[in-house]
């Protein structure tokens, strides 16, 4: 069988220079199979794990596509559009266009809210080649006269289980009615249940279908384990992991934003350095948390789902679900967050009593069972050969708290969960008996200003994007901030 490599895929010489650079060497699987129907001008329903490199998947095609195909730069007008949920992500795929197209003359933006709208406006009154924009934020430019979509030729929805789910649907809608019918679409999403499916069949004409991943299967490297508790005693054992546990930078999945408030202040307060992401946060407020997690100045961030869509940072040892998500395709997305850029992680999820048809739900959908771990203080024994009670297993008389395992004393921690005084934070971690052999590599470096090869520093999403590609991410007017 011949080595798929980038060379056969079709893409242009100045790609391929810029993908050398960039240190790519081979294409994931999903750009194998995406890039030569996109180059075509297929459309395209694309489902794979995240950290699998989607975003290279469709920002290749888009930027050779576009550049062999010259047209005159008319006002407000868009060329392609990458629809994504969130600022975040929203801002990483502005930075990948970036790095991907410098060695071209197309021009980009980046719209989102949480900012003002006058860079934005300003940014894409020449028109741009790409514009990558949130939905809220797109739909109140179009609004404005601010932006024109008649003239779209390729229309990118990222994300896409999200982005048709009931919190984007009408959105979503309104968007595609915006833009021309003749346009080469693409559905990009780590999971696509079958009522997704049907809705992206309704936008897509005769698409190739890529499934590299399917959706029942998480991402080989993960350990997964699940810890039954009582709900009161989640906060407890969640300190109790992070202050004697080999955790060398952590997300905790929290299901709401005043909830993942309230964790937040307190693993603070028991001295674990932490802070919250959420959609009630300014701009300003998310772009400083994401900046010292991935500098390593911040070791644990508590998310909430919509906040953590985007959050692409390498060396992420572990993922807590101390609330369990109540879709279980969501569950696949949290744990994606580690065991990124071929490294490996853990994913631990706290599940209580209330829980447990959510938790079965999941097993359901990733085709087999969590395994349970009981070595901890607040173990809630269940016997996975058991149906599953309504009410909690609490063997009678057992003390709640008392840090004891059923039958005995508490063992120390061992293994994956072993204690390594001799690896400070930022170094990675060597647990003891698992076989884990993943070594955090450091923080992922984003596409900016600098000269070319030299390391970059991440994107501020507080700054507006806009220029050539391969600009640096400030580039353009600059503007006082107001009280500054």
């Amino acid at each position: 069988m011949n080595e798929i490599t980038f060379e056969s895929l079709g893409l242009n010489e100045a790609l391929l220079s810029t993908l050398r650079t960039e240190g790519y060497t081979e294409p994931t699987p999903i750009q194998a199979e995406s890039i030569p129907s996109l180059l075509e001008g297929r459309d395209l329903l694309g489902c794979a794990q995240t950290g699998t490199g989607k975003t290279a998947a469709f920002a290749l095609p888009i930027i050779q596509r576009l550049s062999l195909k010259a047209a005159k730069r008319e006002p407000r007008k868009v060329r392609a559009l990458v629809v994504a949920p969130t600022r975040e992500l929203a801002a990483q795929i502005d930075a990948s266009l970036a790095a991907y197209g410098r060695r071209s003359n197309l021009t980009r933006a980046c719209v989102y809210g949480g900012v003002s709208k006058v860079p934005q406006v300003r940014a894409v009154a020449r028109g741009v080649d790409v514009l990558v924009a949130t939905p809220g934020r797109l739909l109140d430019l179009h609004g404005d006269g601010a932006v024109r979509l008649d003239g779209v030729e390729i229309l990118v929805l990222d994300e896409a289980d999200r982005m048709l789910d009931m919190g984007f649907i009408h959105d979503v809608k309104r968007i595609i009615a915006l833009v021309p019918k003749a346009r080469q679409t693409m559905l990009f999403s780590a999971t696509m249940p079958d009522g997704i499916k049907g809705l992206a069949a309704s936008i897509l004409d005769n698409p190739v279908q890529v499934a590299v991943a399917p959706e029942q299967m998480t991402v080989d490297l993960i350990e997964q384990k699940v810890m039954h508790v009582e709900k009161e005693n989640k906060k407890a054992l969640l300190v109790w992991l992070l202050k004697g546990e080999a955790v060398a930078r952590a997300i905790v999945f929290a299901k709401t934003k005043h909830g993942a408030n309230r964790l937040a202040e307190s693993l603070s307060k028991e001295g674990i350095h932490s802070d919250a992401i959420h959609a009630n946060k300014s701009q300003s407020q998310r772009t400083r948390t994401m900046d010292a997690f991935r500098d390593g100045k911040l070791r644990v961030l508590v998310a909430t789902d919509l906040a953590a869509r985007g959050i692409d940072v390498d060396a992420i040892s572990h993922v807590f679900n101390f609330d369990l998500p109540h879709e279980p395709e969501t569950y696949v997305h949290r744990i994606g967050r580690t065991a990124r850029a071929g490294a490996a992680g853990m994913a631990v999820t706290f599940c209580d009593v209330e829980e447990r048809p959510l938790l079965r739900a999941i097993e359901r959908l990733i085709g087999r069972r969590v395994p349970v771990e009981l070595d901890h203080p607040y173990a809630v024994e269940v016997r996975p050969d058991e149906p599953l009670r309504a009410q909690g297993n609490r063997r009678p008389g057992a003390e709640r708290g008392a840090g004891k395992r059923w039958g005995g004393p508490q063992k120390q921690p061992s293994g994956r969960f072993g204690r390594r005084d001799d690896a400070p934070f930022g170094t990675g971690f060597a647990p003891r008996s698992s076989g884990f052999t993943g070594k955090p590599t450091g923080p992922r470096s984003s596409s900016g200003s600098g000269r070319w090869g030299s390391a970059r520093p991440a994107p501020n999403p507080q700054a507006p994007r806009y220029g050539r590609f391969g600009l640096g991410e400030g580039d353009g007017p600059s503007r006082r901030r107001r009280g500054a």
